[in-house]
């Protein structure tokens, strides 16, 4: 489907031309002659960009920008105009426009930008897709003493802008912590954005964080705006960066220390506004003994440090989970939810947990489709 563009100019000729040269690339474009019919359209459909003038019969560009925002649309809007100044730039990047283009614009940069806030756009798609499916599953469960005290620590370092260091063994639930700090926090109505250091290959995590320009190495054949922007006034979480490589720490660094990064092949600094979550299941002081992680971004990231307990040290958080697991499962299967026995659960609470809490729930679900509506001792021994 092709992507929506709206124009609101009070030009006819600025319209017919920005339309011509928009279809010819592909999008769907429709037009609005005054700030008014801009804004109702706005409200009554949903565009991926809007190119806005600011000078306007009825209402101006700005008190249209700033009605959108106020009554929560998530459009892009790329602000254009002939009597632009830095001082209007500013005021609409602080109302909320992706962006601000003095007429005549350059081609070249007006379709850039546009491409440029379609990420975005789809960015916050996916993101408000990923919540209502998060949502199900972001409850922390347990009230064995080590969750109640992750719980009280997120209550009071989420709403401020402290960086957390999540500590804890693969599958404990660490992203999870990681989802309830920004979930808690002032940014949450902007998107949280993960990047899993341990899956992206050294040669190739600065430009997932910081992005790149079009031709800084042979496969940049476009440009590519990095994790850091595209986590803009809201949360960056860096899963497993004890696995970072030590240039790409540097640039973490830098980021956090300056809130500005540099796209890899470029020169401009620009400006992100990010608070940042990490985690990792070494041990980073050892890390650093080794030289393999720097001290100076530990003590960056470890303003809080929370430990996720595995699951071996919270037994009595598993008939808890497994009930919550049995729900899910239900749901996603739609089906009647099943029931564990008592043996059952305990031969459970007998179990080493080596994968933590991700194994529990793959052992719930093996046992849901191969046994019967009684999950016995029995089925545990058997499937488990």
């Amino acid at each position: 489907m092709s992507k929506r563009i709206l124009i609101i100019d009070d030009e006819n000729a600025i319209r017919r031309t920005l339309r011509d040269i928009l279809e010819y690339e592909g999008y769907a474009v429709e037009e609005a002659k005054d700030g008014q019919q801009g804004l109702d359209m706005v409200l009554t459909a949903d565009f991926d960009v809007v190119l806005c003038d600011i000078k306007m019969p009825k209402l101006d560009g700005v008190e249209v920008l700033q009605k959108a925002m106020e009554l929560g649309k998530d459009t892009q809007f790329i602000m254009i105009s002939a009597h632009g100044n830095i001082e209007t730039a500013v005021e609409c990047t602080k109302k909320g426009a992706f962006d601000f283009i003095e007429k005549p614009p350059d081609l070249n940069r007006l379709l850039l930008t546009i491409r440029n806030a379609l990420e975005k756009s789809n960015l916050v798609s996916e993101t408000k897709t990923l919540k209502k499916k998060i949502a199900k599953g972001i409850d922390m469960i347990g009230d064995s003493e080590a969750i109640v005290q992750i719980k009280e620590t997120i209550e009071k370092v989420a709403p401020t802008e402290a960086r957390v260091l999540i500590t804890g063994a693969n599958g404990s639930g660490k992203e999870l912590v990681a989802r309830w700090l920004h979930e808690k926090s002032e940014r949450n109505k902007y998107p949280l954005i993960e990047v899993n250091c341990a899956a992206i290959p050294s040669e190739l995590i600065e430009s997932e964080l910081f992005g790149h320009e079009k031709g800084s190495f042979t496969s940049a054949v476009k440009q590519r705006i990095g994790k850091f922007e595209q986590a803009d006034k809201g949360t960056l979480f860096l899963d497993e960066i004890g696995d970072m490589s030590l240039s790409a720490q540097a640039k973490v660094l830098r980021a956090l220390q300056e809130h500005k990064i540099t796209r890899v092949g470029g020169d401009k600094e620009i400006k992100v506004n990010v608070r940042v979550l990490a985690a990792t299941n070494k041990d980073l002081k050892e890390e650093i003994k080794k030289g393999n992680f720097r001290e100076d971004l530990y003590h960056r990231l470890s303003v809080i440090v929370v430990k996720v307990p595995a699951l071996a040290e919270r037994l009595d958080d598993i008939p808890l989970l497994v009930d919550y697991f049995l729900d899910q499962i239900a749901q996603e299967y739609g089906q009647p939810k099943k029931s564990f026995s008592a043996d059952a659960l305990s031969q459970m609470q007998k179990m080493p947990w080596t994968g933590n809490i991700r194994e529990l729930r793959n052992v719930v679900e093996r046992l849901v489709i191969m046994c019967g509506n009684k999950i016995s001792k029995e089925d545990v021994i058997k499937y488990a």
